[in-house]
């Protein structure tokens, strides 16, 4: 089974009215290609480094999957709604499925 993948994604958001037509938008691509929310926007600190004041976290089946949707003409046309309202940092990552701390 192929690792998850996930944006992870930081912003600032400057104008939340015009905002929401980018959520609406950005929907599309995320049903398209099987994105699912773990985290949007709620409480968070900051113990270490700087991140803006949103933090999303989008989980895919799988990396390809999270590549394709940032790709995608659907995701394409939400960033263009997005644009002048936020600022915004993301990654897109490879889930991990190796040893963990709590395993023997």
């Amino acid at each position: 089974m192929p690792a998850k993948g996930y944006w992870v994604a930081f912003a600032d958001i400057s104008d939340p009215e015009g905002y929401k037509a980018y959520v609406a938008e950005n929907a599309k691509a995320f049903r398209k290609y099987g994105g699912r929310f773990l985290t949007r926007g709620g409480a968070s600190e900051t113990p270490e480094g700087i991140t803006r004041s949103r933090a999303v976290v989008v989980e895919f089946p799988d990396y390809s999957s999270a590549l394709k949707c940032y790709r995608s003409p659907e995701y394409q046309r939400a960033m263009t709604l997005r644009q002048g309202k936020s600022v915004m940092d993301l990654a897109i990552v490879e889930g991990y499925g190796g040893p963990q701390p709590t395993d023997g």
